[in-house]
């Protein structure tokens, strides 16, 4: 039987190693609506996963972890079916037109843009936390087809930012949290699917592992997380969504305009 090369860890090790990291992404995703891709691709990278790799596994991954997160969400009543399919069906045009143009946008120009809608949006969500407006259960006014259209393309076209955007504006218009969490991811599960299909016949054999380990994990933790948003008041809740909102958007615009290096 061959030896392991010096340095080299075992697979399992490797797969309970991704298992980790999905429990703890999802763990969060799966309760604030947000920030799996950006938790699992950026730990991964800190631990020596190529970033294409890194990428291809938290995308292929997210096929299973979005389908357990709004699976769990609509057991305990957390899903508006008819605001998912109003989301979901837009989303996956948008993420299929997103794919087709993503080469040829002013990503210079958009990515700020899309950075200063989410600022408002998450500081808009904070102001709610703190005030205690009161939540509805179908904002008047929301078009959930243009959100979801505008999230599936994001989401493309920047690899991650379907919950940033979708989760905080309905939270932000006055939905209820844990049903724009719910009906958010529920409705994610259709958008990363479509935007997968085409990129999973080119996965290498060496991804596999990294897309296991997710898998696990996100598994594990897509129960406890729609529970925690169950739990969890509404104005901490939407005070935790603002916040890491803020954070995204703020840490993405210093970058950009190079005040981090």
């Amino acid at each position: 039987m061959p030896t392991p090369a010096p340095g080299a860890r075992h697979p399992l090790d490797e797969i309970l190693l991704y298992a980790a990291i999905g429990f703890l992404a999802q763990l969060v995703d799966g309760a604030i609506g947000m920030a799996y891709g950006l938790m699992a691709t950026s730990v991964l990278m800190a631990h020596a996963v190529p970033p294409a790799v890194a990428s291809a596994g938290v995308h292929a991954a997210e096929v299973a972890t979005t389908g357990l997160s709004g699976l769990a969400h609509w057991r305990l009543g957390h899903v508006m079916p008819r605001l998912m399919w109003r989301l979901a069906l837009p989303g996956v045009a948008g993420g299929v037109a997103g794919a087709l143009v993503a080469g040829s946008l002013p990503m210079h120009l958009l990515k700020p843009a899309v950075s200063l809608y989410l600022l408002a949006m998450g500081l808009l969500v904070l102001r709610r936390a703190v005030l205690g407006v009161a939540a509805r259960n179908l904002p008047g006014g929301l078009r959930p087809a243009a959100l979801g259209a505008a999230g599936g393309f994001l989401d493309a076209i920047g690899g991650g930012g379907w919950g940033p955007l979708v989760t905080s504006t309905l939270i932000g218009r006055g939905l209820d949290p844990k049903l724009a969490i719910g009906s958010s991811n529920a409705a994610e599960f259709f958008v990363t699917t479509a935007a997968t299909a085409a990129f999973l016949t080119t996965i290498g054999i060496g991804i596999w592992p990294v897309v296991a380990g997710l898998v696990l994990g996100g598994a594990l933790a897509a129960p406890l997380a729609a529970l925690a948003t169950r739990h969890i008041p509404a104005r901490p809740l939407m005070g935790m969504v603002g916040t890491v909102i803020v954070l995204l958007a703020g840490s993405a615009l210093g970058r950009e305009f190079g005040l981090f290096g």
